[in-house]
């Protein structure tokens, strides 16, 4: 009879260990999935965090944003990162998102503009008439071109573009200091380290220690477009209604504050 019980008892133990552990294991992917999880262009930072803390006030899920280029988070979804939302600063790397059947079919769209500009430290801002053959080299003076990598990070993809076009991407090319993002580029010329820089004009408003002293025009180099898309991983239920709020007439305001075009 005792040994009868003493079975009892562990058969009941067991059986509860089962069950919490089945729980837990349930439970664990539910909390997972409380935040939507976005990586974004690290040129979005300002705006987007603008718009996720309304998001967040009127109800809506938590959100995590990876800023960085968009290059870098390209790989990184491809590499299995786990994320919900990708905003590209171009068409190119959502498309090599999108070709390795990473993007949710349906969900992508061309979202946001934007413009590209030249940029100095504040204290060395004086005009620059950016047109065919303008004398960049000789405005840095053996100084450096802060840019994003020209060859991966699309500011710099954009920026490279435009001097060809100019005539002038020869001249300075050597002068280059490649960052791995937008923003580092922006900080290169902050910081005082290169007396000019290449950035989107989201950007330059963004930090004060710059000012812009000329604008790219809009036909030296491709359309700057920001598509955005859910990525075919998600597990979150609330990427849809983020990606719907971002794009609702709510949200414009705080992207168009910061200087981007709104597409749709």
């Amino acid at each position: 009879m005792t040994i009868n019980r003493r079975s009892w008892i562990k058969a009941a133990a067991a059986a509860a260990t089962a069950a919490f552990l089945s729980l837990t294991s349930l439970a664990a992917p539910a909390a997972a999935q409380e935040k939507v999880t976005v990586f974004a262009a690290a040129s979005m930072k300002n705006a987007l965090d603008n718009a996720n803390k309304a998001w967040s006030a009127q109800g809506g899920r938590d959100v995590t944003v990876s800023y960085a280029a968009s290059s870098a988070l390209a790989k990184q979804i491809e590499a299995g990162a786990p994320a919900d939302i990708f905003i590209s600063a171009d068409l190119d790397w959502m498309k090599y998102v999108s070709d390795r059947k990473l993007v949710k079919e349906g969900t992508q769209s061309n979202w946001l503009g934007n413009r590209i500009v030249l940029v100095a430290a504040r204290d060395n801002a004086a005009p620059v008439d950016i047109k065919p053959g303008f004398d960049l080299a000789g405005l840095l003076k053996g100084g450096r071109l802060a840019m994003g990598e020209p060859n991966a990070v699309p500011a710099g993809k954009y920026g490279k573009a435009a001097l060809e076009k100019l005539g002038v991407w020869s001249s300075v090319e050597k002068s280059v200091a490649s960052a791995e993002s937008v923003r580092a580029a922006l900080a290169l010329v902050s910081r005082g380290e290169a007396p000019y820089g290449i950035v989107y004009q989201t950007d330059a408003a963004a930090d004060p220690g710059v000012s812009v002293v000329g604008t790219f025009p809009e036909d030296a180099h491709p359309p700057i477009i920001y598509p955005i898309a859910i990525l075919s991983e998600s597990k979150s239920p609330d990427a849809a209604a983020y990606l719907k709020y971002l794009k609702s007439a709510k949200a414009a305001p705080f992207f168009e504050k910061e200087g981007f075009t709104v597409l749709n």
